[in-house]
């Protein structure tokens, strides 16, 4: 009797488990319930098309009966859906052969290794469903902003638990390079992803995507959230710089001026969000050229020369701009391309220029071996001329070559004009501006403020 009571207090905890998961409503829980004692009631006797389950939530408790049909004593074939006459009948002595006879059966007389099984297929099925609803609620909400407290810090993630205690993911690679958390700080951060592999869903958030910083500004910027300004594009070097491109639908309203704010007020709290991400803002164009030359700001550009179809950019600029074009550690450059799509080269302005005829680079063979005269003109540089304007460090990266060779090259062609044309002034070498403004020319890129 003990035994049987104890069974049932198992039982009823069972029941009282299930209750307290969260998101699950009545109807969904008396199924999976109902579900659950069908699936172990077929174990045991190998079907269950011949029960009534009928799940009482409320009481924490189930009723089941078995149906089965009274035959004589020596026809039962199948225990489960045929019940001899003289054992009918001692249920009932009217029963006859026939008749059928509902017989209600106690799930705890099944034993502790009934219950447990029971136990094991609602875990189960609690679990589907709390991936189910997680999926659910987070597959429409990618590009959202959420903020969510930090949980666990790894080394290649970050676990965050939202308000439901949901956990999320934001891998390192996703995380500002200033970014450190602790246990129990409040991150936000924009949905990137919802995985579903094998049915167990994983939420991945982002602080590094555009996406990002396109919902902070927009938090921030109600023109932008109402639509009376359009953010055209964006492109992010993550805890350093980034470009903005914004253009008005009102000729009343100055985008820039309404993005930035007074002194700045507006946009900052987006730029402390990101830990002093410097945000330029510029007025979008669809006039590419004229776009190139606003994604290049500060430096004041003389020419650009457009190539469509290779979706290059050739952008001259006088020498002291150059430095400017290019930015600390070729970020604004970089910005620049991402920023307007193009692959942009950065070439210098040499006065008296037509004085002096150019050179294929093929003519000095005899003086510079020809693989390194392959490489330069692999990054589109054909002429002596166009080597002598190029910046030096373009050659260097771009190219794939070391300073000496450059140099040597450089030294090369430089004498050949001197030589030709004395009266001519050299081309100004790119080792005079600023060795940390010098950078790379034609690297994709993003936009700085």
């Amino acid at each position: 009797m003990a035994k049987k009571k104890q069974e049932t207090a198992s039982l009823i905890e069972t029941f009282a488990e299930f209750k307290q998961n969260k998101n699950i409503d009545l109807t969904t829980m008396v199924g999976v319930l109902e579900e659950s004692f069908r699936s172990v009631i077929a174990k045991i006797f190998g079907s269950d098309e011949n029960f009534d389950v009928i799940v009482n939530p409320d009481k924490g408790d189930c009723e089941i009966y078995r149906n089965r049909v009274v035959v004589n004593d020596d026809e039962v074939e199948d225990p489960n859906k045929q019940i001899s006459l003289s054992e009918a009948q001692k249920i009932d002595a009217t029963y006859e052969v026939g008749e059928d006879v509902s017989e209600e059966i106690h799930f705890a007389d099944f034993g502790r290794r009934a219950i447990l099984t029971l136990r094991q297929t609602l875990a189960s099925k609690i679990l589907e469903l709390e991936h189910d609803a997680l999926y659910n609620k987070y597959k429409d909400r990618v590009g959202e902003l959420i903020t969510a407290e930090v949980y666990q810090t790894w080394k290649s993630e970050t676990l965050l638990m939202d308000e439901e205690k949901n956990e999320l993911y934001l891998p390192k690679s996703q995380q500002i390079p200033r970014d450190f958390f602790h246990k129990g700080d409040a991150v936000t951060a924009v949905i990137d992803r919802v995985d579903d592999t094998n049915g167990n869903p994983k939420i991945y958030l982002s602080r590094t995507s555009n996406e990002f910083l396109r919902r902070l500004l927009e938090n921030e910027i109600p023109e932008i959230a109402d639509g009376a300004i359009r953010l055209c594009r964006i492109a992010r070097i993550p805890g350093e710089r980034a470009k903005i491109a914004v253009e008005s639908y009102d000729d009343r309203i100055d985008p820039v001026g309404a993005c930035v704010g007074v002194r700045g007020s507006r946009i900052h709290g987006v730029v402390r969000e990101l830990h002093n991400e410097n945000i330029d803002v510029i007025n979008f164009t669809n006039n590419t050229a004229l776009f190139i030359q606003r994604a290049l700001n500060p430096a004041q550009v003389s020419n650009v020369v457009l190539h469509e179809e290779e979706r290059k950019a050739e952008v001259y600029l006088r020498p002291a701009e150059v430095s400017l074009a290019i930015g600390k550690g070729g970020m604004n450059i970089k910005l620049a391309s991402m920023l307007t799509e193009y692959t942009i080269d950065v070439f210098r302005e040499v006065e008296g220029e037509e004085m002096t005829e150019d050179i294929y680079l093929d003519e000095f063979a005899d003086e510079i071996d020809q693989w390194v005269i392959d490489a330069i003109k692999g990054i589109g540089l054909e002429t002596a001329k166009d080597v002598l304007n190029a910046p030096r460090e373009m050659l260097i990266e771009k190219a794939d070559l070391e300073e000496s060779t450059v140099d040597e090259v450089l030294r090369v062609l430089r004498a050949e004009f001197e030589n030709d044309a004395p009266q001519a002034p050299a081309a100004q070498p790119t080792a005079e501006a600023p060795a940390d403004a010098n950078e790379p020319a034609a690297e994709p890129a993003g936009e700085e403020s």
